[in-house]
């Protein structure tokens, strides 16, 4: 497709200074335009979440309030 000539062009264009700052530049743009990017509509930071309490069953409370009995007196059947 290239001849020679236009090979050689080419490869004088793309590794000139003028390019190859120009490409510097426009990275370092981006980089810092996407640093600001996120700084503004970037989420929140997440907080830790605080453990969870487990809750006792109700059964459990029952018994223990049946099994303290402060005048000592016993069911018989």
């Amino acid at each position: 497709m290239f001849n020679a000539e236009m090979r050689r062009l080419l490869v004088q264009v793309i590794s000139s200074w003028q390019v190859i700052a120009v490409t510097v530049v426009l990275i370092i743009y981006i980089f810092i335009v996407r640093n600001v990017a996120r700084i503004y509509n970037g989420r929140p930071p997440r907080l830790p979440r605080a453990p969870k309490v487990k809750k006792e069953k109700p059964e459990a409370k029952a018994s223990a309030a049946s099994s303290d009995d402060e005048l000592g007196l016993e069911e018989e059947v």
